[in-house]
């Protein structure tokens, strides 16, 4: 019984962390499909801000329009939730 109780117990944990990973990239209800990847990235990073310490990526912020604009709107969204 304890031979599989370990598997079991891993593999729950792989699957437990993919799902963190994926809800930490696009946040819930927000449909970014039609964004480019600078902008999805800049808004998770945004999003993760308004929910904990600030994570920014300033080299990009500066010079990367669509990521500093995307981190704008997931700040603003993801704050009034």
């Amino acid at each position: 019984m304890a031979s599989m109780t370990r598997p079991i117990l891993l593999l729950t944990l792989c699957l437990l962390s993919a799902c963190a990973r994926q809800s930490a990239m696009q946040p819930a209800n927000v449909n970014l499909s039609g964004f480019p990847p600078a902008f999805r990235e800049g808004y998770a990073d945004g999003c993760a801000s308004a929910r904990g310490p600030t994570t920014r990526s300033e080299s990009r912020f500066k010079s990367d329009r669509q990521y500093a604009s995307g981190w704008r709107d997931g700040l603003d969204i993801c704050k009034r939730r």
